[in-house]
């Protein structure tokens, strides 16, 4: 059997972190038909077709149309809010409202505003009858021609298509053109303010989908000349909505999202986002910026479902509700589901406030054989009163100081499940100590384990406790290993080298064969759950008097076949045994004139030290005492130093 071919372009993408597009194939999406799992709207300014004049300047009445067309049943009553400008309802202004008979709510704070609609205006509307209904007309052109004919001429037009919310500032520019001509995409800024509902929903999953776990991709499609840079989204979900959903945002890399949410569900954010429960912005992911990319995304973090795929324009402002639609009933065509009569249990449920605390921070970060949290307790304020954490296995209990909680645990422990492509499986439980009363919380959650190359130090052979200190003449032991779940066994160590200043770079290993004086290639683990491990020892000897490095890199490669996809280097610092490290630096020479300095200082400062001392002692001393002196006498002589006045001791020995 020949080799087997590795497309080049998935091992490129895979090296830059990218799900690979070919990942989407079989995920066709469609235009959602039956009732969308998602209501969302968006704020604009940007109207399919709109205009300005200044032919109302020389009326009575400044003159704004609105024409609305739906493509399907409004959800919710049209709210449309007039506002007064610099003039504060002093110009008296007519509102033209064609919506098909929509339900609407009109409110203004000018009690002068004349609405022609044939709008149904419900109970709450500020602006009521009697008002003049509008002409039955059938065309843009009939329309405007009316307004004109009516009041002499027109502020502003807008055709609007599905809108939630419309919100209408007067006031007129006499920098306007002279004529209403309708433009295509009009920008209608200052004086409109829109919330759109968003019907184009798309949905599709994978051809061998055995989930039910489901994606919501929100795509925004920025133009070069939009300034928008925040995007405040307001995230609902049903109270019944399961955990194992995932909203993926996708944006510029320089937009900030301000979450507003009340949902169990998983969040992937390109740009950066703040959650209200926390002043500090949360970096988000790099995502892909086509369609493909981003239902590949989803496929590689196992949601196998797109349950929606909305892509929108930027916009400062989204809403976005998720439906929980029940399962169709599973009672055979022509019989009736017959309710059951149940008593009533009334459940006080706390928030789910410890959910989405943990999913905004994700404290978990894994390598290919181990899984840490760590979490700061400041962060969990919000929770109030967790006294514990642990893993599924509760053996597995976070240490706990008075800043962190802290925990690290290999994959293969603590109730870790590997099922999941390039995932680790846990989940995280807190206890909550409150009156006396505890009761534990449990937190599922999906730790994502980097494709790449890791490399580690030890110092013995049994790999345990890495270090990165290599020591000179001295055995060390390496291991490198990676995760690849596609073909890990076509996975190869391709080269290690070790490189540090002014010494030649040594090479230990080139194709899994040991290169050099004394290295060993060494037996290393199975492979489990697409994990390869490569292991060899070698010893760094320095020749005598030769220099030694601070510090050295050890650099391998690992690929598959021809193609080398991952490389890594690991710094470590290079300790000499027969070196006093406070010396390191300092040639012999240094550390022998440092000696020598330090001895000529010392014997100067002592010859000195016994000059002073011998021309400093008391006169007195220097003397000898008469034997005829009473002994109190000479003791009181003794002490009178300097003394010119004559003693009887002194006269008597000098006689």
């Amino acid at each position: 059997m020949g080799p087997r071919s590795v497309p080049l372009l998935p091992l490129l993408l895979a090296l830059l972190g990218r799900p690979d597009p070919g990942r989407a194939e079989g995920c066709d999406l469609q235009p959602v038909t039956a009732e969308p799992p998602i209501t969302l709207s968006y704020a604009t300014s940007t109207v399919p077709r709109g205009c300005v004049s200044n032919s109302s300047l020389g009326t009575d009445h400044e003159v704004h149309v609105l024409s609305v067309k739906w493509s399907k049943v409004s959800p919710a009553p049209l709210t449309v809010t007039v506002t007064p400008g610099a003039g504060a309802c002093s110009r008296p202004a007519v509102l033209i409202l064609l919506c098909s008979r929509c339900p609407a709510r009109i409110t203004s704070p000018c009690s002068n505003l004349i609405l022609r609609t044939d709008a149904h205006l419900i109970p709450e509307s500020t602006i009521r009858a009697p008002n003049p209904e509008t002409p039955i007309v059938s065309s843009e052109e009939q329309l405007l021609a009316w307004a004109v004919a009516a009041y002499g001429g027109i502020t502003s037009y807008s055709e609007l298509q599905d809108p939630r919310r419309l919100q209408l500032h007067l006031g007129e520019d006499a920098h306007s053109p002279l004529e209403c001509v309708p433009q295509e995409n009009f920008n209608a800024i200052p004086h409109l303010e829109a919330e759109v509902f968003f019907h184009g929903v798309k949905s599709c999953s994978r051809s061998d989908a055995q989930s039910t776990r489901a994606a919501h991709i929100i795509h925004l499609q920025s133009e070069p000349s939009s300034s928008i840079t925040r995007v405040n989204l307001s995230l609902s979900c049903s109270q019944n909505s399961a955990g194992n959903q995932i909203l993926i945002l996708q944006s510029k890399a320089n937009f900030t999202w301000f979450l507003s949410a009340e949902c169990n569900i998983q969040l992937l954010v390109s740009g950066s986002y703040k959650m209200p429960l926390f002043s500090m912005l949360i970096p988000g992911n790099a995502l892909p910026d086509t369609e493909q990319g981003l239902i590949a995304e989803a496929f590689e973090k196992n949601y196998s479902v797109i349950a929606s795929y909305s892509a929108i324009p930027a916009s400062s402002h989204i809403s976005l509700q998720i439906h929980e639609h029940a399962p169709p009933s599973p009672c055979p065509a022509g019989t009736v589901e017959t309710p059951v009569s149940t008593t009533p249990m009334v459940i006080t449920q706390p928030p789910d406030l410890p959910h989405q605390v943990l999913r905004t921070l994700k404290p978990w970060k894994c390598t290919d054989e181990t899984m840490e949290i760590v979490i700061i307790r400041s962060y969990l304020e919000p929770i109030k009163d967790v006294v514990n954490i642990t893993l599924r296995d509760i053996r597995c209990q976070a240490e706990k100081n008075a800043t962190h909680f802290m925990l690290k645990s290999p994959l293969s422990h603590c109730g870790t499940s590997l099922e999941g492509r390039g995932y680790a499986n846990n989940e995280l439980i807190l206890s909550l100590a409150k009156d006396a009363v505890l009761r534990s919380v449990r937190v599922g959650f999906q730790c994502e384990i980097p494709r790449e190359l890791f490399l580690r130090l030890f110092p013995t052979a049994d790999f345990k406790a890495p270090q990165t200190e290599l020591e000179i003449n001295k055995e060390a032991f390496v291991q490198a290993s990676m995760r690849w779940m596609d073909h890990p066994a076509d996975l190869q160590l391709k080269e290690c080298w070790l490189v540090a200043s002014e010494r030649e770079p040594v090479l230990l290993v080139q194709g899994g064969q040991a290169r050099g004086a004394g290295v060993a290639v060494l037996d290393g683990p199975p492979s489990s759950h697409g994990r390869k491990v490569w292991r060899f020892r070698f010893t760094y000897s320095v020749p005598e008097g030769g220099h030694i490095p601070f510090s050295a890199f050890l650099r391998c490669k690992a690929g598959l076949q021809n193609d080398t996809i991952f490389e890594k280097v690991l710094e470590v610092r290079v300790k000499d045994a027969w070196r006093p490290l406070n010396y390191r630096g300092l040639g012999l020479g240094a550390v022998l004139g440092i000696t020598f300095g330090a001895f000529l200082i010392g014997a100067l400062l002592t010859a000195v030290l016994w000059y002073i001392y011998s021309h400093t002692r008391p006169i007195s001393k220097l003397q000898p005492v008469s034997s005829t002196a009473p002994a109190s006498e000479s003791s009181s002589t003794n002490h009178s130093i300097g003394s010119t006045q004559s003693t009887p001791c002194s006269t008597s020995s000098m006689a």
